[in-house]
């Protein structure tokens, strides 16, 4: 998956969960510099990342509730 890709799939799934890049990053403690960085493919999300966004986009209040 290249740089694209992989901010495309950060940025639909934030949207889908009709957040702001603020409130995603806070609410997943996902630094907001980093995510903006991400979403508009300045910086290469890592395979971690994509994974925990994954994760974050099928089960959004478990993610909160365990890293809560």
């Amino acid at each position: 998956m290249d740089r694209a890709q992989r901010a495309r799939l950060i940025r639909t799934t934030r949207t889908r969960l009709g957040l702001s890049q603020a409130e995603f990053a806070r609410r997943f403690r996902v630094p907001a510099g980093t995510l903006r960085d991400w979403e508009q493919a300045r910086e290469t999300a890592p395979d971690f990342a994509l994974a925990y966004v994954k994760v974050i986009g099928q089960h959004p209040d478990l993610v909160e509730k365990t890293i809560g």
